[in-house]
């Protein structure tokens, strides 16, 4: 690959061309007009401090072999886009630091052989991936996808029960293997962050020690040494900003930049794809790429159309290849879960006839067309799982806020199957209820009555204020009490689905809404609950708003009424069996269009845990989490962070958020305390750190659900991040100063820091392992802040 030269002829002339080089940049640098774009302005830096070396380099004779191999790797290059080199360099001190990293993660990782925390979820999650049932989670699959592929190599059948914390695993479960795949991604953190560093051209020792940081942190530690998903979450938001950086560092269109793009947008989507927060990082992303184009739109050589061309390629790597990746680890997870399982009732009819050996008495043998004389159950389609239900309760009289009712029999949602779930489809203009010789399709636009099956008690509503939705119209079965008060009962089928599925009503497949035709409101299940005369279960109501997505349901069950007989009809609704079914067929986008809506929009029941809390409590680390306990020795396992870590890294963010708006007025006032390259190096710290850390951290302010303190830990990685960079500005800045005893002073407080963050690391790595026995005495001097909730017996 190399070009073929002569040491003796060439190297004269090639010292002559880099003297004429170096003086033309050392011109240029004294002409060129400072460009405020953060990258391009590193890329010119580099390029001069190589200009300048390559200068020393030719002024001594020495060198001059190695400056012949240099000037012919240019040539190669120049003269054969085809070859390239690729180079593979060791960091010395990067392979130091992931060494220390594997030792503190991989420890006895085997212990305890107790389940820790949400590994309670996690592992159960892995298990039904070894036996092929579908589950239902809001996370992403990619993270429980990893961990499953490594049980499968390692011989693991998922037969083993995650019923509670504590408990302890069987010979069959490889626990080892199992909690491998996030102590490596815990172990890979520690240099990525080191070269991250790096990148950002923070000093090498500098970057050690943000590395050596990752290392020292309690809870970086905890949270890497079981099923957990947050160390894969960060090893993926962490190397996908890396990458991110040096693809705009990159020369357009070169290998490198193409291979750094690829696999910045490829660690972005598999970030996406353990937990949705990792959109936060990605947003980050989004805003230096944005940042980036913004400052190429000052490039007057730069055309419009180039400028397009280059923004568009940009999109298509950074936007679309991580689609493409999302939606193949979809495609993964739902080919691989076949089987039917627990969550299924989370998804709709059509979703669970899919799946193999699930809900019985849908397909197998029932009739497909809705007709005059159906027995059917009604699903609520979208959110909450629950069916149309009466029984022969009615309203009370008065509510408890002095509101009356109509007294007439309780129409609710009920979560459970239950006979008195069914209901009877009837003409309005027929008496009996049976199908007769011919069928009788019920059509988009038709008026219908639904008649319970067990009261017989037709469906109706009227103008009386539903008891916990007021604005919407009660729902009830219409009981005749002979007073000025007729029933309503009509009501109108509208398919919302028939273009796909035509306008004749199906089971399972037609989405429907009906329509009360007197008072023009749709059936809607509320998601209110009905107190005890109610039996707890769920408000249906008929509202004015046609749109709403809790109007739409399903018919589930099915079959021919063939009596018209009504105690023969309540016998056969009291024998129904549940029968083996046979699998529909959905497309991987139906059923992937199902699964995304459920998982962004599934209500989550807030409750209230011991050990929840909430974002303020965080950088402070004022509440931690137990997440093992052994009673008999009160060794016990604890989320807690390197607290001298946690609480220097928030003084940092007010730190450099002072120096910010400090310089800011300063340079206002034409007062420029730093030089451009430094200026230029502390706003882009800033924009990538400091923001990072808002993105990561102040969305949790908005979120209503329980929060914990591992959901900080991506927001800590980039506050630890920018402590690093604050001791190098810092450093710099005695350094410009000549204060050499300054210095020295200050790389004494440095490393007596990093003593005590040692120190305090040592000290809780008791609660970190979880394999020391404490005593009630030990466990109260490790009880540093009173709202830390320890356990001992």
């Amino acid at each position: 690959m190399g070009t073929e030269m002569k040491a003796p002829e060439n190297c004269e002339n090639i010292v002559r061309n880099r003297k004429q080089k170096s003086a033309q940049v050392e011109h240029s640098e004294k002409t060129a007009k400072v460009q405020t774009n953060g990258t391009e302005q590193i890329e010119n830096k580099e390029d001069i401090k190589k200009s300048k070396e390559l200068k020393k380099t030719s002024e001594n004779p020495k060198s001059n072999e190695r400056l012949i191999q240099q000037e012919s790797e240019v040539t190669t290059n120049d003269k054969s886009n085809s070859n390239f080199v690729i180079k593979i360099e060791f960091d010395p001190m990067s392979i130091a630091l992931f060494t220390l990293a594997i030792v503190t993660r991989f420890f006895r990782l085997s212990e305890p052989r107790n389940i820790v925390f949400d590994e309670l979820h996690y592992g159960k999650y892995v298990s039904l991936y070894m036996k092929n049932v579908f589950f239902f989670e809001k996370h992403p699959p990619l993270g429980k996808q990893l961990i499953a592929g490594v049980a499968h190599f390692a011989g693991y059948d998922g037969n083993y029960t995650f019923n509670k914390i504590g408990s302890e695993y069987t010979e069959n479960v490889p626990i080892f293997w199992l909690r491998l795949v996030p102590a490596l991604c815990g172990s890979l953190l520690v240099p990525v962050i080191y070269n991250l560093l790096l990148q950002l051209k923070i000093n090498k020792w500098v970057a050690s020690m943000g590395g050596l940081l990752i290392v020292l942190d309690n809870a970086l530690l905890t949270q890497s040494r079981f099923i957990l998903m947050e160390p894969m979450l960060l090893i993926f938001s962490t190397s996908a900003l890396l990458f991110l950086l040096r693809f705009l560092d990159s020369q357009y269109f070169s290998i490198k930049w193409w291979l750094n793009g690829i696999l910045a947008a490829s660690f972005y989507s598999f970030s996406m794809s353990i937990k949705y927060v990792g959109f936060y990082s990605y947003v980050l992303g989004m805003i230096l790429i944005a940042r980036h184009i913004w400052s190429e739109m000052r490039n007057q050589n730069l055309s419009d159309i180039k400028l397009f061309f280059k923004t568009f390629i940009k999109g298509l790597i950074l936007i679309g290849l991580p689609i493409v990746i999302y939606l193949s680890i979809f495609y993964i997870h739902l080919y691989t879960l076949y089987r039917a399982g627990p969550h299924d009732s989370v998804m709709t009819s059509a979703f669970q006839a899919s799946l193999e050996g699930g809900l019985a008495s849908i397909t197998h043998g029932q009739p497909l067309k809705v007709v005059h004389g159906s027995q059917i159950t009604l699903r609520h389609t979208n959110g909450r799982p629950c069916w149309l239900h009466s029984h022969a309760d009615v309203y009370p009289v008065k509510y408890e806020d002095k509101r009356g009712s109509s007294h007439q029999q309780q129409v609710t949602c009920y979560s459970f199957k239950d006979v008195n779930n069914w209901w009877i489809v009837k003409r309005p203009s027929k008496a009996d209820f049976s199908i007769g010789d011919e069928l009788d399709d019920i059509k988009h636009g038709d008026e219908i009555q639904l008649v319970h099956g067990l009261t017989s008690r037709a469906l109706n509503s009227h103008d009386v204020a539903a008891p916990m939705s007021p604005q919407s119209q009660e729902v009830s079965c219409y009981i005749d009490y002979n007073i000025s008060m007729p029933g309503q009962l009509l009501w109108r089928v509208e398919i919302l689905n028939k273009e796909e599925e035509g306008d004749v009503w199906h089971a399972i497949k037609s989405h429907v809404r009906l329509v009360h035709v007197t008072s023009n409101t749709a059936l809607r299940f509320t998601g209110r609950q009905l107190p005890q005369w109610g039996y707890n279960q769920h408000e249906v109501a008929a509202d004015k708003n046609l749109n709403h997505p809790d109007s739409v349901f399903n018919v589930e069950e099915h079959r021919y009424t063939k009596s018209s007989d009504q105690k023969e009809r309540e016998r056969q609704l009291l024998k129904s069996e549940m029968i083996p079914m046979e699998r529909t067929q959905l497309s991987f986008w139906q059923k992937f269009r199902e699964l995304q809506i459920k998982m962004f929009w599934q209500s989550e029941t807030v409750q209230n845990h011991m050990y929840s809390s909430e974002p303020l409590e965080w950088p402070l680390m004022s509440k931690g989490i137990a997440y093992w306990y052994q009673k008999d020795t009160n060794a016990q396992i604890h989320l807690l962070g390197n607290i001298a870590l946690w609480y220097s890294c928030t003084i940092s963010l007010f730190v450099y958020a002072a120096l910010m708006v400090f310089y800011l007025l300063r340079r206002r006032r034409q007062i420029n305390d730093l030089n451009e390259q430094e200026w230029i190096k502390f706003e882009s710290i800033g924009c990538i750190l400091f923001v990072g850390y808002v993105i990561n951290f102040a969305p949790y302010f908005f979120v209503e659900r329980t929060l914990f303190l591992h959901n900080y830990l991506p927001a800590l990685i980039y506050k630890i991040c920018l402590l690093c960079a604050l001791v190098e500005h810092v450093y710099d800045i005695l350094r410009k100063m000549n204060q050499n005893f300054m210095i020295f002073v200050y790389k004494i407080a440095v490393l007596v820091w990093l003593a005590y963050v040692f120190h305090v690391f040592q000290t809780f790595l008791a609660i970190s392992y979880g394999r020391t026995k404490l005593t009630s005495e030990t466990i109260l001097q490790l009880r540093w802040k009173d709202t830390w909730d320890f356990i001992f017996s």
